[in-house]
């Protein structure tokens, strides 16, 4: 049976039998239906233990091993046996023929739980790659669940396309530590506030477990008591981390909120610190001293994991592109290389940087540094005059990198503002290939959206946000990346050809029903669109004419939305977003494991076509997901900490008028973009004026009953600041009216 809502209680019928033959008096039947109401939610209470015990039995269990699990008396037998056959009539158990019970696996999913902060969730089915088949979770379903968990939902029903269900039952807690502010209590202790708002915690602090934290500074503490009935808690704290006004501190916050390692083990530091520092030529690697590399990176960059170098040939171009060897020095199975695979990735703060490999190492000897010689991996890739890849080779090698470059140097030599022979000679075929590469890629259909990114500049003591620009791209940043994609998918396909077990970074087809709703949206702008929709020639088409016209923004915005996440995978389905049959990621082994497993498996290719026999590493099941999870952590970790700047950053600003565009419409109101600071922000429904606004979801449009008035995505607006929620991280504005 399907429940809308919360299902009943499979001891609804008994008890209303029950009540049927007593016929209470009217005056006593108030006090009755609290009896009944009470007795229901008991009932519900036990189905879901006699759930949860199946459940975590994992098989077929019969009424004596559900009562043991259950810790019940054996006097409750009877009980057991009259809610286990309602369990099945209501079609959540099965019933086997030796009287044994076991979940219908139509009825239930197991996954994570994420909660919204405005008290609703999300259960994503495990091993479930994108949000497509997430369960919806109403707030009084929740039950004594919180954000992280791994819980067993009962599905119950659906609402606009997803199914909506109950949470039965905790399966593992995921919270053991978390970082809150602290509030100190008259008689002792004190209270902490989760500083993530998804926490539906009371959190307690005995008197002598405080570390000395004092009002209103952020701490990191361990639970030390988990009251589940009534989601209150008692922790110690663990660490004072400082005022929360500070970006170190958040720094410091979101790393412990968001668990990532900070310190490497005492093993892996003795293991680096052995490394000799010594760099030797010997016959199994090329010597490309003489090839002329250099690095091109940010200002700011202090490790250097690839460098490359571009020579004229008679009819086509041969680029070098050379990565660190990090192989060389991570060898399987050390404690270097388990701390690497459990950090899966570096993670990038504007105020520092939590890196995959010990400094010694991610900014010394894989650093690829100019004038030093230094071991790499090297793919030689000759193309043709129109970009065209002809053929590739792949070696071990030790280079000597000649200049340590910029974008912004690189850019002033395009664009003739510095005159550098040497340099020039240097960058001049680099610009010819790059802009053949481009050309290539677009022709076959690969996308290029151009959405800059934030960039939250520091003072030099970061003690404070000076500004939130927009990341400036010039030409300079968009040859390296022709030339890193260039490496990547050359050596996709040579592992593939070769039939190389390696984890492959793919990008599925969207959603057919995304991009239905983003083909009618952009019809109701554009008018007619371009043929064969959904292919990455139509998204090409699409973003060809709207560029630079006002929907530019807009169209750009939803059709990133309309994408899948890209991740990685031992089973190659091709780029979407690249247009590429194959892609992997070679070039960053100093700050993505899944590089470094890509380096081992073309060493291991390599040696076996040399006639050398090297086992590649073996793809054990999971390795992709556990990655892709990682990265997404990381992610999450470094948008986090940007909210959490430019809303400190905005504090400053309440009051401030600025102008922006509508970047997003919901059913709780507008969400708005500034031009400049590069900071984003909300309308609430409530502060949109006197008038009840009604969404219109397929056209993004938010139109008021009274007055007509509407507001749609790519609006250009004027706001004010209105208020800054620095414990929400929340920027929000007040519309502007004309009038």
């Amino acid at each position: 049976m399907v429940y809308p809502f919360t299902p009943p209680s499979p001891f609804e019928a008994i008890t209303l039998s029950r009540r049927r033959r007593h016929h209470p008096p009217r005056k006593t039947r108030k006090k009755q239906s609290r009896t009944h109401a009470q007795k229901s939610h008991l009932a519900q209470e036990q189905a879901d233990q006699v759930i949860s015990v199946i459940n975590r039995l994992a098989g077929p269990a019969g009424p004596k091993d559900i009562l043991k699990a259950l810790g019940w008396p054996r006097g409750r037998r009877q009980l057991l046996n009259e809610l286990l056959p309602a369990l099945v009539e209501e079609g959540l158990l099965h019933q086997k023929n030796n009287n044994c019970f076991s979940l219908r696996a139509e009825a239930f999913i197991s996954g994570e739980l994420t909660v919204n902060p405005r008290g609703f969730g999300f259960v994503s089915p495990a091993g479930a790659t994108g949000r497509e088949n997430d369960i919806f979770i109403g707030g009084r379903n929740l039950g004594p669940a919180i954000h992280g968990d791994q819980v067993l939902v009962q599905i119950i029903g659906g609402r606009k396309g997803k199914d909506e269900g109950r949470v039965v039952a905790v399966s593992q807690r995921s919270l053991t530590e978390l970082v809150g502010i602290f509030h100190p209590l008259s008689q002792g202790g004190g209270r902490l506030i989760p500083d993530d708002s998804r926490l539906r915690l009371e959190i307690t602090i005995p008197p002598g477990q405080e570390r000395g934290a004092e009002e209103g500074q952020a701490v990191r503490a361990r639970i030390s008591l988990f009251q589940t009935e009534t989601l209150a808690a008692q922790a110690q704290v663990q660490e004072v981390l400082g005022d929360p006004a500070l970006p170190q501190v958040q720094m410091a916050m979101v790393i412990a909120s968001h668990r990532l390692p900070k310190k490497f083990s005492p093993e892996t530091m003795a293991q680096v610190a052995k490394i000799p520092a010594t760099v030797r030529l010997d016959d199994q690697r090329l010597d490309l001293r003489e090839i002329p590399h250099v690095t091109i990176d940010g200002e700011t960059a202090r490790d250097f994991d690839d460098a490359v170098a571009v020579s004229r040939l008679k009819d086509g171009f041969r680029l070098h592109v050379s990565i660190a060897d990090v192989s060389h020095y991570v060898q399987p199975g050390t404690p270097l290389d388990q701390e690497a695979y459990e950090r899966g990735t570096s993670v990038y703060f504007p105020t520092g940087v939590l890196p995959m490999l010990p400094e010694r190492l991610s900014n010394g000897l894989c650093s690829l540094n100019p004038h030093e010689k230094r071991y790499a991996f090297t793919a030689i890739i000759d193309f043709d005059r129109q970009g065209k890849r002809r053929k590739s080779r792949f070696g071990k090698s030790v280079i000597e990198s000649r200049h340590r470059l910029t974008y912004n140097q690189v850019w002033a030599i395009i664009s003739g503002e510095e005159e550098e022979p040497e340099l020039h000679e240097l960058i001049s075929p680099m610009i010819e290939l790059a802009e053949g590469l481009g050309k290539m890629r677009h022709r076959r259909g690969s996308l290029d959206f151009d959405l800059p990114e934030a960039e939250i500049i520091i003072n030099d003591d970061q003690q404070q946000v000076l500004s939130v620009e927009r990341r400036a791209r010039n030409q300079a940043h968009r040859i390296i990346e022709e030339f890193m994609l260039a490496a990547n998918e050359a050596v996709a396909a040579f592992l593939a050809e070769e039939h190389t077990p390696c984890l492959y970074r793919i990008h599925e087809a969207p959603n057919p029903l995304k991009v239905e709703e983003f083909a009618q949206f952009t019809h109701n702008v554009l008018g007619q669109l371009p043929p064969d929709q959904g292919t990455p020639h139509w998204y090409n088409a699409i973003l060809a004419q709207t560029h630079e016209s006002p929907a530019e923004y807009v169209i750009n915005n939803l059709m990133l939305r309309t994408m899948q996440q890209a991740r990685y995978s031992p089973d190659n389905s091709g780029h979407f977003g690249l247009a590429a049959p194959c892609y992997c990621h070679f070039t960053s082994p100093i700050r993505r494991y899944p590089d470094l497993q890509v380096h081992r498996a073309l060493a291991a290719t390599l040696a076996r076509k040399a006639g050398k026999k090297k086992g590649g590493e073996d793809l054990q099941e999971g390795v992709a997901e556990l990655l892709s999870g990682l990265e997404r952590r990381a992610v999450d970790a470094e948008r986090d900490m940007h909210s959490r700047l430019k809303a400190a950053f905005m504090l400053a600003h309440v009051g401030e008028t600025f102008s922006g565009i509508i970047s997003g419409v919901s059913s709780y109101g507008l969400f708005v973009e500034l031009d400049h600071p590069a900071v984003g922000g909300g309308v609430a429904m409530a502060d949109l004026g006197n008038d009840y606004f009604v969404l219109d979801d397929k056209n993004h449009r938010l139109t008021g009953r009274s007055s007509g008035r509407s507001h749609r995505l790519g609006d250009l607006v004027t706001v004010v600041v209105d208020r800054v929620d620095l414990s929400q991280h929340r920027v929000n504005f007040r519309l502007v009216t004309e009038g």
